[in-house]
């Protein structure tokens, strides 16, 4: 079942409010997500709203570059990262450990191997 959650950076640069069903969540192991520790979450981008820090962030894109990797310039984190899903619809990925309330032990993580793609 959706529900709203509020999230975003350390310092608090960034925040965003999204409506997702947060039980379950995927562990990438592809190099950037691994080194992260991400715990992602993938809404539709209609689903997500940026209340505060458009300006703040840097934008990182590795691989294929068809992910936006939206980083506080302030504090380093990423908390979300803009781009398709495989039907090409836009969607953002959130960053489950990033969402305030949220305890990352608590949720499901399932295994996705993004090393081999």
């Amino acid at each position: 079942m959706k529900q709203t959650y509020t999230g975003g950076c350390q310092c608090r640069a960034v925040r965003y409010e999204v409506s997702a069903d947060i039980g379950e969540v995927m562990s990438c192991n592809c190099l950037r997500c691994g080194k992260l520790g991400w715990q992602l979450s993938c809404v539709p981008a209609a689903d997500f709203g940026l209340i505060l820090g458009g300006g703040a962030t840097s934008d990182y894109q590795f691989n294929k570059h068809v992910i936006h990797h939206l980083i506080c310039s302030t504090c380093g984190i990423q908390s979300f990262a803009r781009g398709s899903g495989p039907d090409g619809s836009d969607m953002v990925a959130i960053n489950a450990r990033c969402l305030d309330g949220v305890d990352p032990a608590a949720l499901r993580v399932k295994a996705i191997d993004g090393r081999s793609r």
